[in-house]
């Protein structure tokens, strides 16, 4: 039997947990790259300047290293922004203000200033890898791709930049692409569990489910105390037709992470889809409290209450899920079912309004066709 539902209902959570881990380890990198560039700036300051101009741009170098080892990186880059404009043409300076930019979270600024780095230098790869990462992290993922891929081109050993071309081409949907770079690392390092992790991770959203599984027990074999791991291979078993390996691997992440509350919502979703609602909720409430911040519990357990006409819970539920995610739709419109299944007709119909304006705001056609139906019927 296969389960396609676990994967596709919940906008597959195991693939957002491990694309942050992955982006959560490139934010090591970079610092490591660019700290060592900021190091390098006074060394490569030596164009002929007037003897004035050296003098205050190594001092002003100086200064700005004492003030990043001091943690005031806002002064750090003042100090680097001022030597810019005493040596205009040092692709290293603006690669520290990139840097420092980027540890600030300042992407935006991050990215002009390696933008200007790779005006004065292009054939400097770790520049790319940098500009890619703040692309990245601004959300412009097409830009971070060739960003990433210049930096391989230039430095074909560059194996972040492969990692965080797979991450980028991942959330394009270009799996077959991310799969392809996370290959390009197993080239060096062929017994990283989390790049069979992030592949398979790829496989499951092409369903191809055998080499998704393969890639998975690899991951497992790797490293067996990985709770992302048996997650994804959970959900590669049960698409697979093995429902009692997919549950056993499961239950193996409830035990390694059971402070996750994405695994308990899972295991959740495969109780839901089996029929064991009673368990289903269960496992819901127990990732709602471990994992407060989580709409998703409360979304699920009010649509089985919905369903059951436990009209009480399912207003409990829905509003709990409002307060967490206040531009969902969906949920005020289900909470405009449950308070017109207790005859709250005015309370259902303030609730329908607000779905039918998210909806409209949302571009969603049907949403805002199913709650002027139901405004309607209550008008």
């Amino acid at each position: 039997m296969t389960l396609p539902f676990i994967q596709l209902t919940r906008n597959t959570f195991f693939w957002w947990t491990t694309s942050l881990c992955l982006l959560g380890g490139l934010t090591a990198l970079v610092p490591q790259t660019a700290n060592a560039q900021t190091q390098r700036v006074q060394l490569v300051a030596q164009s002929p300047k007037p003897q004035a101009n050296d003098d205050r741009l190594n001092d002003l170098l100086d200064q700005g290293r004492k003030q990043l080892e001091a943690g005031d990186l806002a002064g750090a880059t003042a100090l680097y922004q001022e030597a810019s404009t005493l040596q205009p043409d040092n692709a290293r300076i603006f690669s520290a203000i990139g840097f420092l930019e980027a540890r600030q979270n300042n992407f935006q600024a991050a990215v002009e200033a390696y933008q200007k780095a790779i005006e004065l230098d292009a054939n400097n790869g770790d520049f790319y890898y940098a500009l890619g990462f703040s692309k990245a992290n601004l959300g412009d993922n097409a830009g971070a791709a060739d960003a990433y891929r210049r930096a391989t081109q230039l430095n074909r050993d560059n194996i972040a930049a492969y990692m965080g071309l797979g991450v980028v081409l991942a959330r394009q949907e270009d799996y077959a692409g991310a799969i392809e770079a996370y290959r390009q690392v197993l080239s060096s390092r062929p017994t990283d569990a989390q790049v069979f992790e992030f592949i398979g991770s790829a496989y499951l959203q092409q369903e191809r489910y055998s080499e998704a599984l393969e890639a998975l027990q690899k991951a497992a074999q790797l490293n067996p105390r990985r709770g992302t791991v048996q997650l994804n291979l959970g959900v590669a078993l049960l698409s697979t037709g093995d429902t009692a390996g997919g549950m056993a691997a499961f239950e193996r992440a409830a035990q390694l992470e059971p402070r996750n509350g994405l695994v308990h919502l899972q295991i959740g979703d495969i109780f839901r889809a089996q029929g064991n609602l009673e368990q289903a909720i269960a496992r819901y409430e127990r990732a709602s409290s471990v994992q407060p911040d989580l709409k998703e519990p409360h979304v699920s357990v009010g649509e089985i209450s919905l369903a059951r006409q436990d009209y009480i819970r399912a207003i409990v539920e829905f509003r709990e899920a409002i307060k967490l995610s206040p531009q969902d739709a969906e949920a005020f419109f289900n909470l405009g079912k449950a308070l017109e299944g207790r005859d709250r007709q005015e309370e259902a119909i303030a609730a329908y309004q607000k779905a039918y304006d998210l909806f409209q705001q949302q571009n969603n056609g049907e949403g805002v066709q199913k709650a002027e139906n139901a405004l309607d019927k209550l008008r």
